[in-house]
């Protein structure tokens, strides 16, 4: 790996030290932003044609999980004159709760309008997915799925018939180059579902984690990074464009993951391909543009694609901005043993045995650190 220096947190694009939580965040902070906006993520461009949204709850199931929880499917559709598209976010709520329910909204890998979602008869209270919901449920929380292929396709090339057609401006026929790409459109469907949760009753929306795996932990720093209605973000085994540092250039460097997947940044990012040192951002930043708000970063020992130092040392360097904001962060530059998870803080993190999978051991810490930041009465019992 190459020796690197991390562009500074808490410097402004001219030079000036940044020193007190409202600098940060009414200075620094929106120029990373605008920075990650324009040439890593790409900016969602405002159409030519306003768009038109309609909700319909088109399936209500209030003896899911043998009467547990009450299932709703959600159809999200947008239309102008550019075209169409439409997107179906599934809502699991506990019956019997005293009021809204916490929540976490998963951007997930598994089709919404497939049967991943029903319950596993092999396995009481998990899902066919391999989803948890049965100990969600009795810890108090909802489950909120989006699918990630819904508004634009897993490894989208040409970006016809897609959400961004909507986007085109007359004449154009694919996103400029510091307009969005792949992640930034998940990242916006998953605002789009905030907005629908806002409306529901069953959902304490001040109360709603986002989490993603892998590409899908990319977009969810990504978008709770933009969107401050998310009150708690968890990315796990993220990798390149997630949490791992782009300057490390060890496992999926920014080479591999343009030449793999070309788009799922925007075509700016390309410009810095084994030019990395050059980039005006890094990975730490973009995990501080989180802050004050709870992070929770994970990583599988064997999964070195993910790069799971480079992960942690992100999350490690973003504590400068948490502890300006006056929140706990990490402590050591060194990583903690296998499966000890730090959970008592605002960043949160742990690396446990195995690969690039979302396994149980991981729900059960994610759901700890939401209860520590959600429910206190819970989190009373945390280790």
């Amino acid at each position: 790996m190459p020796v690197f220096e991390l562009p500074p947190l808490l410097v402004t694009q001219d030079g000036r030290p940044i020193k007190t939580a409202e600098e940060w965040l009414h200075i620094r902070r929106p120029q990373v932003l605008a920075l990650f906006g324009s040439l890593v993520y790409g900016n969602v461009p405002v159409p030519d044609s306003p768009i038109r949204t309609a909700v319909d709850v088109v399936h209500t199931d209030k003896q899911f999980l043998n009467g547990r929880a009450t299932r709703k499917d959600v159809r999200i559709r947008f239309e102008n004159d550019r075209g169409k598209a439409e997107m179906y976010v599934l809502i699991f709520t506990p019956n019997g709760a005293k009021g809204p329910s916490p929540a976490f909204l998963q951007l997930s890998f598994t089709n919404t309008r497939d049967n991943g979602y029903d319950p596993d008869p092999e396995r009481p209270g998990l899902l066919r997915c391999g989803v948890p919901l049965g100990e969600m449920l009795q810890r108090g929380y909802g489950y909120v799925v989006v699918y990630q292929a819904d508004l634009v396709h897993h490894n989208e090339v040409e970006f016809n018939g897609v959400i961004h057609s909507l986007f085109y401006h007359r004449g154009q026929s694919f996103p400029r180059a510091s307009e969005w790409g792949v992640i930034s459109a998940i990242a916006w469907s998953a605002s789009r579902a905030m907005d629908y949760i806002q409306t529901d009753p069953d959902i304490d929306s001040k109360r709603v984690a986002i989490m993603g795996h892998s590409k899908c932990g990319k977009t969810a720093l990504w978008a709770a990074a933009q969107d401050e209605r998310f009150a708690l973000a968890i990315a796990a085994q993220s990798g390149c464009g997630g949490a791992s540092l782009f300057r490390r250039r060890y496992g999926e460097t920014l080479e591999k993951m343009v030449t793999h997947l070309p788009y799922w940044l925007c075509r700016n990012a390309w410009k810095f391909v084994n030019n990395e040192d050059d980039l005006p951002v890094d990975q730490h930043m973009l995990i501080a543009c989180i802050a004050p708000r709870p992070v929770y970063i994970c990583s599988g020992v064997e999964d070195t694609w993910a790069d799971p130092r480079g992960m942690y040392l992100a999350a490690y360097y973003a504590g400068d901005v948490y502890r300006l904001l006056g929140k706990k962060a990490l402590e050591s530059i060194e990583q903690p043993p296998l499966a000890r998870a730090i959970i008592k803080s605002d960043v949160g993190y742990h690396i446990r045995p195995g690969g690039h999978s979302v396994e149980l051991f991981d729900w059960e810490r994610f759901l700890d650190f939401a209860d520590y930041h959600f429910n206190r009465a819970a989190a009373a019992s945390l280790r």
